[in-house]
């Protein structure tokens, strides 16, 4: 079974600790903040959270060993303490390091000093609340990269009877529809090109967001 380590138990990294723990992994979380530690235990957040100060580089390492698989640095509004726990955890030899990042400079340091991925919450959660705002209909967006997102949305009337083939949305849109849930809430994954789509179902795709955003001013104005 795969360990995670969590670093910083802020509402970012309480997030993070309580997702993987409730998906059945073995979490360890680490904060210098007394009170995060004792909520985390309190609540059941964490199997175990300990008070550390995670830049004292003896702590850390004779803590983190070589015990972690993945660690989930969580605080990135401290750029210079994100910056010394990723280079440590990077010396100890953990093989997989996640970053919380505040903007793109600090990224791009975390990528140097030994960062296998580098996440930007704040920038993720403004363009789901952008793309909603624009598309109402988009009940959720997940974007892969740049140029490829994953997108939940209620089908256009004109949908409505036809099945995949007739709408041919792979050539039209690069719209690749890998699940849908009908009006009775049981849903299809993988389904098959003659499912017919019926009133209310939602699809879930994966397409370029630039097709995506053409996609929807087709299809905004025959409400």
């Amino acid at each position: 079974m795969s360990n995670y380590l969590v670093v910083g138990l802020g509402r970012f990294g309480r997030s993070v600790a309580k997702t993987l723990y409730k998906n059945g992994k073995t979490v360890l979380a680490l904060d210098r903040d007394e009170e995060l530690v004792q909520q985390a235990i309190e609540y059941q957040i964490v199997d175990e959270a300990i008070i550390l100060d995670v830049t004292d580089e003896k702590s850390l390492k004779k803590i983190v060993n070589d015990n972690f698989d993945t660690a989930i640095v969580c605080i990135g509004s401290d750029m210079q303490s994100s910056i010394l726990v990723t280079l440590l955890l990077k010396e100890i030899g953990v093989e997989k390091i996640i970053c919380k990042a505040a903007n793109r400079i600090q990224g791009k340091v975390l990528e140097k000093v030994g960062a296998t991925q580098v996440v930007y919450p704040e920038e993720t959660m403004a363009e789901k609340i952008a793309m909603k705002v624009l598309h109402p209909d988009i009940t959720e967006h997940f974007k892969f990269s740049e140029e490829y997102g994953m997108f939940e949305f209620e089908v256009p009337k004109q949908f409505i009877g036809k099945n995949l083939v007739e709408l041919n949305l792979r050539k039209k849109y690069d719209m690749n529809v890998v699940g849908i849930r009908n009006s009775v809430e049981e849903s299809i994954m993988n389904p098959n090109p003659s499912t017919i789509i019926e009133k209310g179902s939602i699809l879930f795709a994966v397409s370029r967001i630039d097709k995506m955003d053409l996609f929807y001013k087709l299809f905004e104005n025959k409400k």
